[in-house]
């Protein structure tokens, strides 16, 4: 008897250090997915150890991940449009108690999955590697043929503070997390209303997030960019003027020296590699090329932000200033932080609250981005395509915008506006002539 009394309380302590009640589900807390050039990674997030199977399925191609006695908690993410291995996923209940989830599959694949324990960043997680089996000689010889699709621009736009943490606040008690919020909304509305360009919200609505979970909600939406709205504040309330900050070396060995210590619990990756199977030395090297050239695009992009914030007014500081900030740490998405004007000033405060300086504002920092990445595309991007060359400057320079109504079709617009249609296609970057209510197209002058 005191050797059952013992098994079963140490049965329930194990229980209570996994977090999980006796008999409860373990909740899936969502998921990620990398493509990378080899394989595609996918990776749930749980709120406990949990038991599961992976098999395939052909006609057609699935593979199925049954997690046994679980819950789903929150949507599952989309695959890339570029992605080789991976079309869809799904989910469902299976047995009354077990979670099922199930990815639809462009071709066979080979699957392998391991979980991973818990660290100061991550909880339980279960990753998945799919790879491509083989191809037959006559799919090697279409794959040359193949048109690359070619995916918008992420833009991560993040509003600071929020929640229990208000951020500044000024002479007339206007505080920093709203404004930052207003703004993000707004240069997220401007950012979805570009052809071949996509915002994710960091926050959207008043809630405390902390530092290093705004990097990993940018790392999951694989963003090309992040941007980190604030409004800046001073003991003198006569300091006025907008500053673009990125991370300073400082900052960047700090954060080197932190994934280099904790490689071994982390399924992230640098640029692809995996650190947990590299040696110390080439794991630090690793970081050290790929933090150089972030930061090196981190500056090129604050620097075309700072120069049309100079356009829109003044600007506290001339050239681009650099700190150890937590939220720009990332070290494989260019980041910067925005301080858009000071809080503090009273002056600054008013025009802060006013909803049109709001919207000059989302304007000019827009306005940096798409410069940037005219000129430094990311592979794979729709900006990475080439502008059409049958279009003049003077088209260019009356151009106009058109909201798509519900009904449009891309051939009428073009009818109705005396344009080819293959060139507002490609002035657009769209693939084929699909469409959405609500979209905004480019429409060159005549």
């Amino acid at each position: 008897m005191l050797w059952m009394l013992v098994r079963y309380s140490l049965l329930i302590s194990l229980m209570g250090l996994s977090g999980l009640a006796f008999g409860e589900q373990v909740g899936v807390d969502g998921a990620r997915m990398w493509n990378g050039p080899e394989y595609t990674r996918f990776v749930v997030d749980l709120a406990g150890p949990i038991e599961h199977k992976v098999f395939a399925l052909e006609n057609p191609h699935r593979l199925v991940v049954d997690l046994i006695d679980a819950r789903l908690e929150s949507d599952l993410p989309a695959p890339a449009g570029d992605d080789r291995v991976v079309a869809g996923l799904r989910s469902g209940v299976r047995a009354g108690d077990d979670l099922r989830i199930v990815l639809d599959l462009k071709q066979p694949v080979r699957a392998k999955s391991f979980e991973l324990a818990p660290n100061k960043e991550y909880g339980h997680r279960l990753v998945i590697d799919l790879s491509p089996r083989a191809r037959t000689a006559s799919a090697q010889q279409a794959l040359p043929a193949e048109r690359p699709a070619r995916r918008d621009l992420v833009i991560a736009v993040d509003a600071g503070h929020g929640g229990k943490d208000p951020g500044a606040v000024g002479p007339n008690g206007t505080r920093e997390k709203d404004i930052t919020l207003a703004i993000a909304r707004k240069l997220a509305t401007r950012i979805d209303d570009h052809p071949g360009m996509r915002a994710v919200l960091v926050r959207n609505d008043d809630r405390f997030i902390r530092l290093r979970q705004r990097i990993a909600i940018a790392r999951k939406h694989r963003a090309d960019l992040f941007v980190s709205i604030h409004a800046d504040a001073f003991h003198d309330r006569r300091v006025r003027g907008s500053s673009v900050f990125t991370l300073s070396a400082g900052g960047a060995t700090s954060e080197a020296a932190r994934w280099l210590a904790e490689r071994e619990n982390r399924a992230d990756l640098i640029g692809g590699v995996d650190l947990k199977q590299r040696d110390d030395l080439l794991a630090s090297v690793l970081i050290e090329m790929s933090q150089n050239a972030t930061i090196e695009l981190s500056s090129i992009a604050a620097a075309k932000v700072l120069a049309k914030l100079q356009r829109l007014g003044e600007v506290h500081q001339q050239r681009i200033q650099q700190a150890g900030f937590a939220v720009l740490k990332s070290p494989d998405i260019p980041s910067m932080l925005v301080e858009t004007a000071f809080i503090s000033n009273p002056d600054e405060e008013k025009r802060l609250r006013d909803t049109n300086y709001q919207n000059e504002l989302a304007a000019a920092i827009l306005e940096g981005i798409v410069e940037y990445f005219g000129e430094y595309p990311p592979p794979g991007t729709r900006f990475a395509k080439s502008p059409p060359s049958a279009l003049s400057k003077a088209a260019m320079a009356s151009a106009q915008r058109y909201r798509i109504q519900s009904g449009d079709t891309l051939s009428e617009i073009a009818r109705n506006h005396n344009v080819n249609l293959s060139v507002l296609r490609d002035l657009n970057q769209l693939q084929g002539d699909q469409i959405r209510s609500g979209q905004v197209l480019i429409i060159p002058g005549s």
